[in-house]
């Protein structure tokens, strides 16, 4: 982690008072009139916590820095997630999130690059993975000791071209290319492990070539310890396998499919924001 990281990180808070907020801000804009993909994106808040205040080399002021490290969500219906994350992170306004899904608005239900921080559009399951394999090797190419990580859901890991992607990444020795899976075990139609079973997921992605770890998902200090340390083994790609939970922080939809896309009344909306001010009091 750079200095100027360290004062940011600092002068925001800590990596749990900052995850917070985030999640606030994603079941602010999950009561909003067109809902949002709620479940997986507080799956995944901790996990761009990790990555953004503490690990990639970036600067909000600089999005275009060529030397930057690159960051894909390639489950990309948890935008919302990644839209309060690069808010908080200083790319545009916070208050700007209150138009998300609306008409006019760059905040659309899945990331694009009109967005700053959003290096390509994802969303379209089994594509990012292949696309930061074309971060990292063109990284190679230029000499350039910038890493790239990508975000998958453990449904999408259904895609074969995921699998493609993970071969690619292996034989072309990848070692600067990071992929963590929200492993929050639900999708759209229920658990991933009763619809395609892909476990045991750590000797599946070894055998295809990759260094593994697994980790407690909702832990951004430990996330980000795993994550800043890659590459793990060196000539072979890191893959970091978080075990979530789907709605986490709001007890009414955690570990439900029918969190996967809501949109909060107001009672509702109130019910998971005292939900997760309980929590922050308890921590």
């Amino acid at each position: 982690m750079t200095g100027t990281q360290l004062l940011e990180r600092d002068a925001l808070g800590t990596l749990d008072a900052v995850a917070a907020r985030i999640r606030r801000h994603v079941v602010d804009m999950c009561a909003g009139p067109e809902g949002g993909h709620l479940g997986g994106g507080l799956s995944c808040t901790d996990v761009l916590t990790a990555l953004y205040f503490s690990v990639l080399d970036v600067d909000p002021a600089r999005p275009d820095d060529p030397h930057r490290d690159r960051f894909l969500l390639s489950k990309g219906h948890a935008a919302v997630a990644l839209y309060a994350t690069l808010a908080e992170r200083g790319y545009f306004p916070v208050e700007e999130l209150a138009d998300f899904g609306r008409p006019g608005s760059r905040l659309m239900g899945h990331p694009v690059r009109a967005v700053p921080g959003v290096e390509l559009p994802t969303g379209s399951l089994g594509h990012g993975l292949a696309l930061a394999c074309g971060f990292a090797l063109a990284a190679r190419h230029a000499q350039s000791p910038a890493r790239s990580f990508v975000l998958l859901g453990d449904g999408e890991l259904q895609e074969g071209s995921v699998w493609e992607a993970a071969i690619a990444a292996a034989s072309l020795r990848l070692d600067r290319l990071v992929a963590v899976v929200d492993c929050n075990g639900l999708q759209l139609t229920g658990p991933t492990q009763g619809i395609a079973p892909m476990e045991p997921l750590a000797d599946r992605w070894r055998s295809f070539g990759w260094a593994v770890r697994e980790v407690d998902g909702h832990d951004p200090a430990l996330l980000a310890e795993h994550l800043d340390g890659a590459p793990w083994e060196p000539g072979k790609p890191s893959v970091l396998l978080a075990r979530t939970v789907k709605g986490h922080g709001v007890p009414f939809l955690a570990g439900r499919p029918a969190s996967h896309y809501v949109t909060l009344s107001p009672r509702n909306h109130s019910r998971a924001l005292n939900a997760l001010r309980a929590t922050e009091d308890l921590g």
